[in-house]
C-alpha cells in the first residue's frame, strides 16, 4: 500500500512538472512558439507527446488540455499571430485538438512499444502528435470558417487558403520531423530513470 502511495504521490509530481513546463512555454516568448514572419514553429506539441509517453494517455491529455486552455487565454491576452486573434478564440479550435494530441500519442505508443524498440515507437508517436496538432486544428479553422463559425467577415475562404496551406509546408511538416527527432531523445532516458524509480 505504501509502495502505491509512492508511485502515486511521484506520478502527480511529474505530472505537475510537465504542466509547469507547458505554462511556461506558453508564456515565454520562443520557448514554446518560435516566430517565423506572421507564424510560429510550435514546439509544445512535443512536451504534450513526452508526457503521454512517460506518464499514459490520460496525463498526457491532461497536459494537452493545460496547453489547449492557456492558449485558449492568450488569443485573447497576448495572441501568437495576427490569425489566432480571430480562430484561437474559439475552444474547439485551441481546446480539442491539443488534447488528441495527448491522446493520440500515449494511445499509439502503448500500441507501438510492445511490437517495435522504443525509440521507434516513441518517434512515430511524436510524428503522429505532432500532425494531429496540424491537421485538427487546421480542418477545425476550414470548417468552422465554412459554415460560419469564425467572423472572418472581410475573407473568403480562396483568400483563406493559401494560409492555411503555408502553415502546412512551413509549420506542420517541420513540426512533425522535429518532434519525431526530440521525442525519444528526451524521452528515452526520462522512460529509463521513471522505471529505476519505480524499482
Amino acid at each position: 500500500m505504501i509502495i502505491i502511495k509512492q508511485n502515486r504521490a511521484y506520478e502527480i509530481s511529474i505530472l505537475a512538472l510537465f504542466i509547469a513546463i507547458v505554462i511556461i512555454q506558453n508564456v515565454v516568448p520562443i520557448l514554446g512558439y518560435i516566430p517565423i514572419g506572421p507564424l510560429s514553429l510550435v514546439t509544445i506539441h512535443v512536451t504534450v507527446s513526452i508526457a503521454a509517453i512517460i506518464l499514459g494517455t490520460k496525463n498526457g491529455a491532461i497536459v494537452g488540455g493545460v496547453w489547449g486552455l492557456t492558449a485558449w487565454v492568450r488569443a485573447f491576452a497576448w495572441p501568437t499571430s495576427p490569425m489566432a486573434v480571430y480562430v484561437m478564440v474559439n475552444p474547439l479550435i485551441s481546446v480539442l485538438p491539443r488534447i488528441m494530441v495527448g491522446v493520440v500519442a500515449g494511445l499509439l505508443f502503448h500500441y507501438l512499444y510492445k511490437r517495435f524498440n522504443n525509440q521507434l515507437a516513441m518517434a512515430l508517436s511524436g510524428l503522429a502528435g505532432a500532425l494531429v496538432n496540424t491537421i485538427l486544428v487546421l480542418g477545425f479553422i476550414f470548417i468552422f470558417y465554412q459554415f460560419g463559425g469564425i467572423p472572418l467577415t472581410k475573407l473568403h475562404i480562396n483568400a483563406l487558403m493559401p494560409y492555411l496551406l503555408g502553415v502546412i509546408a512551413t509549420n506542420g511538416i517541420p513540426e512533425a520531423i522535429m518532434a519525431a527527432v526530440l521525442v525519444p531523445l528526451i524521452a528515452t532516458p526520462l522512460m529509463r530513470f521513471r522505471k529505476s524509480v519505480k524499482k
